[in-house]
């Protein structure tokens, strides 16, 4: 079935049907020009924010109190300070202030819910992030009904562009769904050393049965596999939940789990989201008869290992996404390479947390109603303890194989751990060895790994 899909309250489009010149020195007018076309769409609405305030026939200030999600600091307001329309841009602006003696901060999150909804379409937004440890600015989707699937994450998530302020580099591109949680995830490298310095193109092009994010025209994420259910039962039809009307919003927090809090590095002067123009394009038609594609899932080799280079006969690259890969976080040092055929990897600093210091494979296939078998050799310069587990970076990271602490001592040892897929097929799965905040910064040799399907 072809169908065109409306937003609600299209006497909005005349309302965004010119560009601003985001940018213009203060005080001086803003030229407009009119919107582009786009071969294969037509212009749904847009805001090029030309005008001196903002454009409520589309947009919605959003209140919201501190910690309402991801233990984000700041107060969302509906004061003009927070959001604003200057030489035509929206200014989203994070304001630290004080209250009862602690560090306090408001600002601004708008958006268009119930005033241009609309189910599939083109959205191309051009904005410029912040710097500052914990700012945190979005352009991201919700649905206009959140309870028609249930509440987050069963009714989907959209993220256009989320950016971080401590990491001024990278870019994300971010699909939420599912029961349990479900995620996929792009990001894009920029060159700029330093991208709150110029503003950058985000969009993505939303169908029936995929969805493709682009950052600067540069294709960062293709989703096209997804579902959503309630606990206990079948999923819901596919494309569920990505198959009824959603909203644009737009905010920049201030804190939360991802970022984490601002310090005295932050700059609050220059705290500001800012965003050129917003445009929602649309095909005339969509079809949408489409179907879940079928999962394929990567064989294991002649042996029977799903791991690539268990054996550590290649000395490969351990700093890409390819195989095995060696990684560093929350205060963890250390190095890690591959020779005579095993890993050895050198802490100097254990970190805060298991992950600190730690070594992965991705990409493992994980089938429900199957029984897996992890093993490997490993010993220590002296005897310590290490995490292993099995678990699902983009379904919430559970554990297929929970977290279990093995201690490793002088003496090189097999250990072998045996454990049931009784969740959704996964073909993300993800080998982790911890080596992170256990107390020891002994160097650990690991040789031998295999992940393995046995029988009954």
């Amino acid at each position: 079935m072809k169908k065109r899909w409306l937003a609600m309250g299209l006497s909005i489009l005349t309302a965004g049907s010119l560009l601003s010149g985001c940018g213009n020195a203060e005080g001086t007018a803003v030229v407009p020009t009119e919107t582009p076309e786009l071969e294969g769409y037509e212009l749904l609405w847009s805001d090029e924010f030309d005008g001196d305030k903002l454009n409520e026939e589309i947009w919605t200030r959003e209140e919201r109190d501190p910690g309402w999600t991801n233990n984000e600091l700041q107060e969302y307001t509906n004061s003009e300070e927070n959001s604003y329309v200057k030489d035509g841009c929206l200014v989203l602006k994070a304001i630290k202030t004080d209250k009862d003696g602690k560090d306090y901060y408001t600002s601004g999150k708008v958006n268009s819910q119930n005033k241009a909804d609309f189910t599939y379409g083109k959205v191309v937004a051009r904005a410029k992030a912040p710097a500052g440890q914990g700012l945190w600015p979005a352009i991201w989707m919700m649905p206009k009904d959140e309870s028609f699937y249930g509440q987050w994450p069963k009714c989907g998530e959209i993220d256009i562009m989320e950016v971080l302020g401590n990491d001024l580099e990278t870019g994300y591109c971010t699909i939420h769904y599912g029961e349990p949680h479900a995620e996929q995830q792009g990001t894009f490298k920029f060159d700029a050393e330093n991208l709150a310095n110029e503003f950058h193109d985000y969009s993505v092009e939303w169908e029936p049965g995929e969805m493709r994010f682009y950052i600067d025209e540069n294709l960062v994420l293709t989703c096209n596999d997804w579902f959503t259910a309630v606990e206990g039962e079948d999923d819901k039809p596919y494309p569920a939940p990505f198959n009824q009307p959603f909203f644009v919003q737009m905010n920049l927090a201030v804190g939360g789990n991802w970022p984490g809090d601002p310090d005295e590095t932050t700059d609050f002067e220059n705290a500001e989201f800012v965003i050129d123009y917003v445009r929602v394009y649309q095909k005339s038609e969509y079809d949408t008869n489409v179907s879940k594609p079928v999962a394929e899932f990567r064989a294991a080799d002649e042996t029977g290992n799903f791991i690539i280079n268990g054996d550590f006969a290649e000395a490969e690259d351990l700093s890409d996404d390819e195989n095995w890969k060696f990684m560093l976080f929350e205060g963890g040092e250390g190095a890690a390479e591959i020779k005579d055929n095993s890993i050895v990897i050198t802490t100097e600093k254990e970190g805060s947390v298991d992950y600190s210091v730690q070594l992965v494979q991705p990409d493992l296939p994980m089938i429900k109603g199957k029984k897996y078998r992890v093993s490997f050799d490993a010993y220590a310069d002296e005897n310590r303890d290490i995490i292993v587990c099995i678990s699902a970076p983009t379904a919430g990271w559970v554990r297929y194989l929970e977290d279990t602490v093995v201690p490793i001592t002088t003496e090189k040892q097999t250990f072998t751990f045996d454990f049931d897929m009784t969740m959704k097929d996964d073909n993300n799965g993800r080998l982790e060895f911890n080596l992170g905040n256990k107390g020891s910064t002994a160097t650990v040799y690991i040789s031998n790994v295999r992940v393995e399907e046995v029988s009954e």
